[in-house]
């Protein structure tokens, strides 16, 4: 089993402070982009908006979430050995690898702890960057927004 990324927020405000700090790195994301693109003053400041910066900080968050890679037999025992989560699997069962991460707090603020997971044959970044999305989608997005923050934070 291989372990990718370095993201693993342990609370809801840990995941709001991450996903906070990379701010200035999605500006300076999209700025280069722009300027390899050769965009004049006038079409940077049409075409990049916030939701642009926005869109390119939840893809780098999500990419820097850590990973755990491995056979179907190794994902089987973490989840043995783990009885706090509950899968969130996405794939086919008749697969010999998996791709998983562990989220280390329920989203919603009840309930089980997630771990989603992805399966893969052959197309091993696929199924990480596959994961990553469904990950960030499914427990961090409702989070960094606000929703579904478990501890009491952004609610009214």
């Amino acid at each position: 089993m291989d372990t990718e990324g370095m993201l693993a927020p342990a609370t809801p405000a840990e995941a709001r402070e991450e996903y906070d700090t990379l701010v200035p790195a999605a500006k300076v994301a999209v700025r280069e982009a722009a300027k390899a693109m050769a965009f004049d003053r006038e079409e940077y400041a049409e075409r990049v908006t916030g939701e642009v910066i926005e869109t390119v900080r939840d893809a780098l968050f999500a990419s820097l979430l850590a990973v755990h890679v491995g056979t179907r037999e190794e994902y089987e025992a973490w989840l043995d050995d783990h009885p706090e989560y509950e899968p969130d699997e996405a794939g086919s069962d008749n697969v010999d690898n998996v791709v998983w991460h562990p989220v280390t707090f329920a989203p919603d603020g009840d309930g089980p702890k997630p771990v989603v997971a992805a399966t893969w044959q052959a197309e091993r970044e696929a199924a990480i960057g596959t994961l990553r999305r469904r990950a960030f989608g499914r427990a961090y997005r409702p989070v960094v927004d606000g929703e579904g923050d478990g501890d009491g934070a952004g609610q009214p």
